[in-house]
């Protein structure tokens, strides 16, 4: 019985080639998208599925509110954790875990038998021996009971062990000491990499005891409530019956012990337990350095590979269909034969079977391409090797059989239903009657035609608001302007000769010493307050600069002057909106007023800025100020973008003379701005991709469908065109139901996508009009590849001999 299938099926391919052809390669293109989208679902959402009893696991987060605005942070005050282990019961496991400060890597030196530098070590963090009951590691020597008790220990896992000492076994590199910035520390133990995906795992773990015994303990504000670090984060574990709202309750209250809030005032921070489950996915809790997915794009990629699958369902259920009339007096003299129904059926869906193990053949060799198309998408170890991927087999022996009954239950139903007599009698079916499925195939060739209309229109708009985003006036200069790091721990003669060499370098126009760019990689955030307003609590950004940061960047100020170069914080300048904030509706009201930082130091406000963008369109401005403190970033910008490749040659050597262990490592501020968008652009390459996957399946089944049409009207045609019907007549007959259909389907579209569109936008608080351009053009270019999809066909059938299509007949 297989092979009477298969035998049927090949000859069902030989007699019609133009139509297996369109249907395999839709659904080549549906499987191969679905496969690629299977195997980063399945990536993403393996994150963390292997520590025991997961569902109890926590990172401590906080969330705040200020004058309406919502605030997130990953990291908490630095004393929090101890007081979490002294004070809270109903905690089991209690992990602080401190990646480690300076931009979240480190100078590693091995320091015998002779020193080896490694420069920008990444995934170093201290924590306690707790955190090897919280992610279980197999030990290679050590163990957690002894190796992470005393300070100045570190931990490392087997591959920095065999990096940092080749060719010496776990057990031999015990003992040994490396250097981290200067700060000596010795192997007290090897771990084995952790096999599972993790959002908890790193590299080298330092003993928290480390910190309390160097300058790291002001560094990670250990003493300090009311403000924190970005890189102090903490894990908790609760004991089995205690419910994450009873710990969160607990947690807040602890934390009101210490940095207590205004009783009358809605606004400040609050802790809260994020449950280990949702930690890969939370962009505005995750430790630097981890993955973070997005759930809206998995679901987003889900959608599409939904989509394609549904488009070529829908193709080969039309071409199935329509070619009714052409199987019809095979089933009729099947069923005269003795053909029952069911056997019709099996046949049927043997049929689509075989064309679909096609199709997934064809989808395993497209699949490499694919992957370049989602690249934006895909986490960088994940490739189109199926031994790494051995779900993916399970998943296509899911998918064939899934794929079969939807694409083929219909027409096999459909077919298998005709009546024998009257189908050898020319009387059942035919191309215009009422049962030829014509109806239904219109309404699939809508649908098709909604979802490459949504796709397009989609497309458009989030370009235009990458564009917008781009392209707006930020408040300040972005172009020809590059910044650079010097070492955090060298001696303040060092960075002044070098500025003074940088300054006197052709083609630098100015220099500065300060924090970050405008713009940049974000801002310290807290400790900030003024006296006479004290139901005002804002997460105030904090920078600080010299006296040419302003300029350097064309800040310009609404009120007072700029700031005057100073070792230390003695004059502060805050932007207009945290002028509003502290009640000045007039900024000059703002100035010699004082603001106080961390409760302790008062410091008067010289000069208020006009407001300038920190962050992308997707926020508003927030409160900000800046004080007269020299940074140890320098931001040079130069005469004109020409110069670029010369400076930066002049700029390297000079660091390297005063730096000559360090790397010198610059980036563009305009790059850093385009970072932003980063989500975004991904965002349109993937619709890049998928309105050209949808136009493309969705086309082929016009295709076929006009192939169709043509074949069934050559006496009509013919006919047409002896009564005198010209080519532009014959081209406008055939076309004009279709692009009815596809001009439809742009209608029924525009809404959805507006809807859908507003939505996204929503997430912005800067965004572009959604212009009724972006509907039309969509439109117009649907009914644009539509028309030029049916011309190949029409036009062909249009100048066909009609004395020779008249003879056939």
């Amino acid at each position: 019985m297989p092979n009477n299938y298969f035998l049927n099926a090949t000859r069902s391919i030989r007699r019609s080639k133009v139509f297996t052809a369109i249907n395999i390669l839709g659904l080549s293109i549906g499987i191969s998208a679905a496969l690629v989208i299977f195997w980063i679902a399945d990536y993403e959402l393996s994150f963390d599925r292997f520590e025991p009893n997961r569902d109890r696991i926590y990172q401590v987060v906080q969330e705040g509110s200020f004058n309406g605005n919502a605030a997130h942070a990953g990291a908490v005050p630095g004393p929090l954790g101890a007081a979490v282990r002294k004070e809270l019961t109903g905690i089991q496991l209690t992990i602080p875990y401190f990646t480690y400060p300076f931009r979240g890597t480190a100078k590693v030196i091995v320091t015998a038998p002779k020193p080896v530098i490694f420069s920008k070590q990444p995934n170093i963090v201290f924590t306690t021996p707790d955190y090897f009951s919280l992610v279980p590691h197999r030990w290679l020597a050590g163990s957690p009971q002894i190796s992470m008790n005393n300070p100045f220990n570190v931990v490392l896992t087997e591959s920095r062990a065999r990096l940092y000492f080749p060719g010496e076994t776990p057990t031999e590199v015990v003992g040994k000491q490396l250097s981290y910035d200067k700060m000596l520390v010795t192997v007290s133990g090897v771990v084995k990499d952790q096999d599972e995906h993790t959002d908890l795992g790193a590299a080298e773990f330092i003993s928290q005891a480390t910190i309390a015994k160097t300058g790291l303990q002001d560094q990670f504000m250990m003493r300090q409530w009311d403000d924190w670090m970005g890189y102090n984060y903490l894990y908790l574990k609760l004991a089995p019956g205690v419910t994450q709202a009873r710990a969160e309750a607990r947690l807040d209250g602890l934390y009101k012990k210490y940095h207590p809030s205004d009783p009358k005032s809605k606004d400040g921070w609050h802790l809260r337990l994020l449950p280990l489950a949702d930690l890969h996915f939370s962009s505005y809790y995750q430790a630097p350095g981890h993955r973070v997915a997005s759930k809206p794009a998995l679901y987003s990629l889900l959608a599409i590979a939904a989509f394609l699958l549904l488009l070529a369902t829908i193709n080969f259920i039309n071409l199935s269909t329509a070619q009714a009339t052409r199987r019809a007096k095979e089933i009729g003299v099947r069923k005269t034969m003795g053909g029952s129904r069911g056997r019709l059926i099996r046949l049927f869906l043997g049929e689509t079977f075989f064309l679909v193990l096609i199709a997934t053949i064809v989808s395993m060799l497209l699949t490499p391409v694919l992957i370049e198309a989602f690249a934006g998408f895909i986490p960088p170890d994940l490739h189109a090797d199926w031994l790494r991927h051995p779900g993916s087999l399970l998943f296509l022996a899911l998918l064939i059989p899934t794929l079969t009954l939807l694409a083929g239950a219909y027409p096999a139903f459909l077919l298998s239903g005709f009546n024998p007599v009257k189908v050898l009698k020319d009387q059942h079916y035919g191309p215009t009657g009422s049962n030829s499925g014509a109806r239904l195939r219109r309404i699939l060739t809508v649908g098709q035609f909604v979802i490459a209309q949504f796709f397009v229109i989609a497309t458009l708009l989030v370009g235009k608001q990458v564009y917008y985003g781009l392209n707006q006036d930020l408040g300040f200069r972005r172009t020809a302007i590059l910044t650079f790091e010097t070492p955090y721990d060298s001696v303040a003669t060092h960075k002044k000769h070098l500025f003074e060499t940088v300054k006197a370098i052709p083609g630098v126009e100015m220099a500065s010493r300060a924090f970050f760019s405008p713009g940049g990689d974000g801002g310290a955030v807290g400790g900030v307050s003024f006296k006479p307003r004290p139901d005002v609590r804002a997460a105030v950004l904090t920078r600080w600069g010299d006296s040419s940061y302003l300029r350097l960047y064309d800040i310009k100020l609404i009120a007072g002057r700029n700031l005057r170069n100073s070792d230390t914080a003695t004059e502060v300048l805050i932007n207009n909106t945290y002028a509003r904030l502290l009640g000045f509706t007039n900024p000059a009201d703002a100035l010699g007023r004082r603001l106080t930082f961390y409760g302790k130091k008062d410091v008067p406000i010289v000069g208020v800025m006009a407001d300038f963008h920190e962050e992308s369109m997707h926020d508003a401005i927030q409160p900000l100020e800046m004080t007269n403190r020299t940074g140890d970033m320098f931001h040079i910008r130069l005469a004109s973008t020409g110069v670029a490749s010369n400076v930066i040659d002049r700029l390297q050597k000079a660091f390297h003379d005063v730096y000559p262990e360090d790397d010198f490592e610059y980036s563009f501020v305009d790059y850093k701005i385009a970072r932003w968008y980063k989500a975004e652009q991904d965002i349109i390459h993937l619709l890049y991709w998928a309105t050209g996957l949808t136009v493309l399946v969705s086309c082929l089944g016009l295709l076929g469908l006009v192939v169709y049409t043509t074949n069934t009207r050559t006496k009509e045609i013919g006919i047409r065109k002896v009564l005198g019907a010209t080519v532009g007549n014959i081209v406008r007959i055939l076309s004009g139901e279709f692009l009815r259909l596809v001009a439809l389907a742009s209608a029924i579209a525009v809404p959805i996508a507006w809807w859908a569109a507003d939505s996204w936008l929503s997430n912005f608080a800067y965004r572009t009009p959604m212009s009724v351009w972006v509907f039309i053009a969509g439109g117009v270019f649907l009914l644009g590849v539509a028309l030029i999809t049916l011309s190949f066909q029409t036009i062909r059938t249009a100048l066909a001999n009609p004395v020779r299509s008249l003879r056939t007949e």
